[in-house]
């Protein structure tokens, strides 16, 4: 077979996802496992091993097969050493890591490190949503709100390596504080975390909202994406108003990364938007479309939801790592 297959791995807080695919994306092997950040960065990195060579197992082929390793990481990094600078999701344990080190030392593969959004961008590009276009702009809408950016086909990652960053653009002066610390940042007003604060905020108040009901039919409490997606399908007031203020701001967004680079996709990830779909893409099209500058041919620009789902993150490490590679044999 020679050194022709890929390890891509996705390192989330709560998840770590490893795979075994060919350059073309097909996955011939996987191992998911549960992170546990509170066991230290030690104890993740043996897991790291451990779940390398359990995809490697369920794939039916050995180390020597593989041509190299990438790993989309959850902070900022450096991708030319493959330090990890620090990992706000997975604790101090974290801060100026040489992972990718690591990783080569234990496992004799080159290893390649790249932000988790980035990755998925890379993914989604490749093989999904994105494929065939030369400049993409993808945003995820998760506890944050993060990007990727591809132009001219290649990842674009800025003079400090941190491009990418749309959940930190302020569409509101002086708006809800984000946790970056500033005021007004889209991640403050658009994200999981700032739907949850308002519609919390909201029952708190006295607001009407039929989510007391759907949580005593669930037996739960929480906000996760069905629960979201079930009050808005019996029309609920709250949680409505929420949404089409956090899909207002996120038109916004849109709106001023289309006027800024006007790629030809912007492509959206994470579980609410994998759970609502155009429910929740539609409200934001119409937003973005009335502030683009460029009246015309509105439909050339592409506002869609990506096609990999769970598997972009994972996807794209993969892919990276073989470009990367190539890059460095050719």
């Amino acid at each position: 077979m020679g050194r022709k297959l890929l390890i891509g791995v996705d390192l989330g807080g709560t998840s770590l996802l490893t795979v075994v695919t060919t350059p073309k994306g097909k996955i011939l092997g996987r191992k998911k496992v549960k992170t546990r950040p509170e066991e230290g960065a030690n104890a993740v990195l043996g897991r790291i091993v451990d779940t390398i060579n359990g995809a490697v197992a369920d794939a039916g082929v050995k180390l020597k097969d593989v041509r190299a390793i990438g790993v989309g990481f959850p902070g900022p990094l450096d991708p030319q050493t493959g330090i990890v600078f620090h990992a706000p999701n997975l604790g101090p344990t974290w801060n100026n890591l040489p992972l990718a080190d690591y990783l080569t030392e234990h496992l004799g593969l080159p290893t390649y490190l790249g932000n988790d959004v980035n990755v998925g961008a890379v993914g989604e590009h490749a093989l999904g949503a994105g494929r065939g276009v030369r400049n993409m702009v993808s945003l995820f809408v998760g506890t944050g709100i993060g990007g990727g950016l591809i132009l001219n086909g290649k990842l674009y990652l800025g003079a400090r390596n941190t491009a990418g960053e749309p959940g930190h653009m302020v569409v509101l002066a002086d708006g809800p504080l984000c946790g970056c610390g500033k005021r007004g940042c889209v991640e403050a007003l658009a994200s999981r975390t700032a739907i949850e604060r308002d519609i919390r905020a909201g029952l708190e108040a006295g607001r009407e909202s039929l989510l007391p009901q759907i949580w005593a039919e669930m037996g739960r409490n929480d906000l996760s994406s069905s629960i979201l997606a079930a009050a808005l399908e019996r029309g609920d007031p709250l949680v409505s108003e929420v949404m089409r203020n956090a899909q207002y701001y996120m038109g916004l967004l849109v709106a001023n990364i289309v006027n800024l680079i006007e790629p030809e996709a912007i492509v959206f990830g994470g579980g609410l938007v994998d759970q609502l779909g155009d429910r929740y893409l539609d409200p934001v099209r119409e937003t973005a479309e009335q502030y683009y500058l460029n009246q015309q041919d509105k439909d050339k620009i592409r506002i869609v939801a990506g096609a990999l789902k769970d598997y972009a993150g994972v996807l794209g490490a993969a892919i990276m790592a073989n470009q990367a590679w190539k890059r460095d044999h050719s």
